[in-house]
């Protein structure tokens, strides 16, 4: 599979296990630290590599230290950086990770991530590409008003197209994201953004208000798996068990996993399983790309579930 992902690029500098969670007015202390790669999109691209796919990146940093750690980190990924701007004239965006075993919060530095635009992404750049991939929908703020064109120009195109739209730090989940979704093939919201897109209380009642008999959508709920509905029918595989040391991106290890099997054809409960392989094994490293599985690692992992 080639694949095309577009968005945000931006370093995470992850402070791990705080003693306890900041507060304003107060300093707190934490055991570990790492600048690794952040950004929604690129873990996505990140993992889709590592599972052995050709990946081509479209995304704007800066001229400075954390836009070459960004390239840099790509390319000795193997995915190709062509489609990456530098721009003088801007900051590269970074993410403050404050996580622990049991939850994260993130502080982000916009930046050169809120710049990329329609015009970034020109009807050639999907030439010889199978699959159009983006994160972070809400952070793309020149970008989301002519996502759906470009979903559609992807289409004409003859790629599939997924979307994760990541947490709406403005809290305003605005209602243009349903007609983004009539040219979006797979949809991969959490929970929380389930709820809040929706306004619905369950997730449930989420997933039938976002039916629009095209989009698949894949609920990822954490601890209790990950759920579909399609065609009035429930698919749910449960959550596999892992010894977590930083949460950090298992959500978009868990997109790259899916992509990777849905795009090839495999029934969609093997698709769901296999992504959250990818997304559990994700967790046993600091930052979200550090442990990110290979193909064969997922699929022993699966091997070994299904066996104890």
């Amino acid at each position: 599979m080639r694949v095309l992902v577009a968005g945000e690029l931006n370093p995470d500098l992850i402070l791990r296990n705080y003693s306890q969670f900041p507060e304003p007015g107060k300093e707190v202390v934490v055991e570990d630290l790492d600048l690794t790669m952040g950004s929604s999109s690129a873990i996505c691209a990140m993992g889709l590599a590592r599972l052995g796919d050709a990946v081509t990146f479209a995304g704007t940093v800066g001229c400075d230290a954390y836009g070459s750690f960004c390239i840099e980190t790509l390319q000795r990924a193997g995915i190709d950086i062509s489609c990456v701007a530098q721009r003088p004239d801007l900051k590269t965006g970074i993410t403050v990770s404050i996580t622990s075993s049991k939850d994260r919060a993130l502080v982000t530095y916009l930046g050169a991530i809120a710049t990329l635009r329609p015009a970034d992404l020109p009807d050639e750049i999907f030439s010889g590409q199978n699959h159009f991939h983006v994160s972070s929908y809400y952070m793309q703020e020149a970008l989301r008003p002519g996502l759906k064109e470009r979903f559609a120009a992807a289409h004409r195109a003859g790629l599939t197209t997924s979307l994760d739209t990541g947490y709406d730090p403005s809290e305003t989940w605005a209602s243009d994201l349903f007609d983004t979704l009539t040219e979006v093939d797979v949809f991969l919201p959490n929970e929380v953004e389930i709820r809040k897109i929706t306004g619905c209380h369950n997730v449930e009642e989420g997933l039938r208000k976002l039916d629009n008999g095209r989009t698949l959508t894949v609920a990822k709920l954490g601890a209790d798996g990950c759920a579909v509905l399609q065609d009035g029918q429930w698919t749910r595989v449960p959550a596999f068990p892992v010894d977590v040391v930083d949460s950090t991106g298992d959500g978009d290890s868990f997109n790259a996993g899916f992509l990777h099997t849905w795009r090839r054809g495999d029934p969609l409960a093997a698709c769901m399983r296999f992504a959250g392989a990818c997304g559990a094994l994700s967790m046993r490293g600091l930052g979200g790309v550090a442990k990110q599985a290979t193909e064969t690692e997922a699929g022993a992992f699966l091997q070994a579930q299904a066996g104890s």
